[in-house]
C-alpha cells in the first residue's frame, strides 16, 4: 500500500510525463488570455509556441491563484482515499495560493481530524519548484512517510538554486512581481536582467548582461560558481519560454564545464510565462544552503521574524 501521496501544482513547469506517476496529483493554475480562461495543463492542450506567439502579437495574459473549490475537491479526494498526503505548494512569496491552501486544509480537517495532510511552502517557482518535486517523487518511491516527506521538503527547499534571464522586466512589472522602478531602470539600460528566487521565495535581481549571448554565458558561469559537490548535483533542469536555441546554447556551455551532467529540459508554462514573457532561459540545480549565504544582518532579521 502507498505510504504517502503527493499533490503538486502546475507552476512547477515539469514535463507532464514526469508527473504521470502513481500517488501524484496535479493541481492546475488558470490563466486568462483573449477573454477566455484556460487551465495550465503543461501544454497538453496547446503548444508553448502557440501560447508565446500570442504574447508576441500583443496579448497580455493574466493569472489567478488556485481557487477554494479546486483545493477543497483535491483535499477531500485525498481524505477519502485515506492515504497520508503532502502538498508541495508554489511559493507564498509570489502567490496567495499557499495561504488559501492552509485555510482550506484547516477547514477540511474539522471534518476529517484523523487525516494526515501536510502543506509545504516550497518558496520556489517554475523549474526550481520542479527540481524539488522531481526529487520528492524519488523520495516518495523510496518509501518516505508523509511526515518524513514534508520534513524533507522543508529542509531541501533551501538547497535548490536557480538563475534565469528574461528579455525585459515589463511582464514582471505588470504582474506586480517587481517594483516599477526596477523595470524602468532595466529598460533604460537596455540590458538582459538576471534573476533568482531568494530565501523567502521572492524574485531577486542579481545581475544584468549586455545581450542574450552574454546572459546565457552568465547563467552557465553562475552554475559553475554555485553548484554543490554532492552526488545529487549530477542533474539539472533547463527551461525556456519558446527560445529552444538559447536553451541548447546554455546546455552546451554547461557541458563544457561538466560532461557528467544529466539534463531535464522543459518549456516554461503559461502561468509563469505570463509573468516572465517570451525569451526566458533558466537553469535549476542542487546547490549549497541558501541560509548560509545570508548576511549577518539578514540572519538576525530572519530570526526576529521567526525563520530558521
Amino acid at each position: 500500500m502507498q505510504r504517502c501521496n503527493l499533490i503538486v501544482d502546475s507552476c512547477c513547469d515539469l514535463p507532464p510525463e514526469m508527473l504521470d506517476h502513481e500517488g501524484v496529483t496535479l493541481l492546475k493554475f488558470s490563466y486568462i488570455i483573449g477573454g477566455g480562461t484556460f487551465e495550465d495543463d503543461l501544454y497538453q492542450t496547446i503548444s508553448a509556441s502557440e501560447f508565446y506567439d500570442g504574447m508576441r502579437k500583443g496579448a497580455q495574459p493574466t493569472t489567478a491563484q488556485l481557487s477554494v473549490p479546486l483545493l477543497t475537491a483535491a483535499f477531500e479526494t485525498a481524505a477519502a482515499e485515506g492515504v497520508p498526503t503532502v502538498y508541495l505548494s508554489f511559493s507564498s512569496g509570489l502567490s496567495g495560493s499557499y495561504d488559501t491552501a492552509m485555510l482550506v486544509r484547516d477547514q477540511m480537517l474539522k471534518d476529517h481530524p484523523e487525516f494526515e495532510l501536510y502543506i509545504v511552502d516550497t518558496k520556489l517557482a517554475s523549474i526550481a519548484e520542479g527540481l524539488l518535486i522531481f526529487e520528492a517523487i524519488r523520495q516518495l518511491d523510496n518509501g518516505l512517510t508523509a511526515r518524513e516527506l514534508a520534513d524533507w521538503a522543508e529542509e531541501a527547499r533551501y538547497f535548490v538554486d536557480c538563475e534565469f534571464m528574461v528579455e525585459d522586466l515589463e511582464a514582471l512589472r505588470r504582474g506586480g512581481r517587481i517594483p516599477a522602478s526596477v523595470a524602468v531602470a532595466g529598460a533604460a539600460l537596455d540590458v538582459k536582467p538576471l534573476l533568482t528566487i531568494d530565501i523567502e521565495g521572492k524574485l531577486q535581481l542579481i545581475g544584468v548582461a549586455r545581450g542574450r549571448k552574454k546572459g546565457i554565458k552568465a547563467l552557465a558561469d553562475y552554475f559553475q560558481k554555485n553548484k554543490d559537490q554532492q552526488d545529487v548535483s549530477n542533474y539539472m533542469i533547463l527551461g525556456n519560454a519558446d527560445c529552444m536555441k538559447d536553451m541548447q546554447r546554455l546546455e552546451d556551455l554547461v557541458r563544457k564545464g561538466d560532461e557528467d551532467i544529466l539534463f531535464v529540459k522543459t518549456s516554461i508554462g503559461p502561468v509563469i510565462g505570463s509573468h516572465v514573457g517570451v525569451g526566458m532561459v533558466a537553469l535549476a540545480f542542487w546547490g549549497s544552503d541558501k541560509r548560509e549565504k545570508l548576511s549577518v544582518a539578514d540572519r538576525i532579521a530572519r530570526r526576529v521574524k521567526g525563520g530558521k
